[in-house]
């Protein structure tokens, strides 16, 4: 049986798939640190220290039904005192300076669906250790929401861009295409209507995106970033003699994540009435892992 290995290089990891003329399909040859998302409208609703938040006066909001997320940097935690950076760094996207100054590289990102593998990491590659936490940095979020245009409702897909800053050539909503050529900071956003031909894009009020971080008091997360830190109800322990994947679950609260301030006190959000997005941030972590 003839077989290659085709060798991916992350930061401080490298994953290895075998292939044969049998079997077209990728299989892991050894145990795997397996990522996915998944969005909870039901979960706590948080604000950036990790508090119980609610909505302010003058503003609303609504759960979004996620379509796709993506991510640029991942990193187990070993206790609520480790820094960020000083933990086990698992991945670290492609950046570009094509924008000027540095910027996650949009081209480049691996985009997926709930329960889809974000990651899937060889455990032999992971320091052995037992990780309180879980620290991922999103960039990207794809989804539906509902809008008031023009005294009619429609659904609206949203695409977010909430990582520090991303450089970004085109991209596109359906047949509506953004052309950008430049560095976008966090909070830059566009969306277009289903079934009308309404389209537009925008920049979130710097500093307004809710990035959730429960141990800020002890490790802090830089201005700007998107690192939204998650505590394990029980540590995830690696051995170096796991036997079995383990699949890490990132559960993110989409618990009215999309927030604007009102004009019209109706609940709607319309911004053809000058309706601003305020707030685009996830608003929890909550990780979890099978064996």
């Amino acid at each position: 049986m003839n077989k290659f290995l085709l060798i991916l290089f992350f930061t401080g990891c490298v994953i290895f798939f075998s292939c044969s003329d049998k079997d077209d399909n990728l299989v892991n040859e050894e145990p795997q640190l397996i990522i996915k998302f998944k969005f909870d409208e039901n979960q706590f609703r948080l604000d950036n220290l990790g508090q119980p938040s609610s909505i302010p006066i003058g503003n609303a909001a609504q759960s979004p039904i996620f379509n796709t997320i993506s991510a640029h940097y991942f990193e187990l935690t070993q206790n609520k005192f480790t820094q960020l950076g000083e933990g086990t760094v698992l991945y670290h996207a492609p950046e570009t300076i094509s924008g000027g100054d540095a910027a996650i590289d949009f081209s480049q990102s691996k985009i997926v669906f709930e329960d889809e593998t974000f990651l899937s990491i060889p455990l032999s590659n992971i320091n052995q250790g037992s990780y309180q936490y879980v620290r991922v940095s999103l960039s990207y979020q794809n989804y539906d929401i509902s809008i008031l245009n023009n005294g009619n409702d429609y659904t609206a897909t949203l695409e977010s861009f909430v990582g520090y800053n991303t450089y970004i050539t085109t991209h596109n909503i359906g047949n509506n295409i953004f052309n950008v050529n430049a560095n976008r900071l966090q909070g830059y956003w566009a969306l277009a209507l289903h079934d009308f031909p309404y389209a537009t894009s925008s920049q979130t009020p710097q500093g307004t995106t809710t990035v959730p971080n429960p141990i800020a008091s002890t490790s802090s997360i830089p201005s700007g970033s998107c690192v939204v830190t998650g505590k394990f109800s029980n540590n995830l322990v690696i051995t170096g003699n796991e036997n079995k994947d383990i699949v890490v679950t990132l559960s993110l609260s989409t618990n009215n994540s999309f927030e604007w301030q009102e004009v019209n006190a109706d609940g709607k959000y319309e911004p053809t009435a000058g309706e601003n997005v305020i707030d685009m941030g996830i608003r929890g972590l909550q990780p979890t892992f099978t064996r």
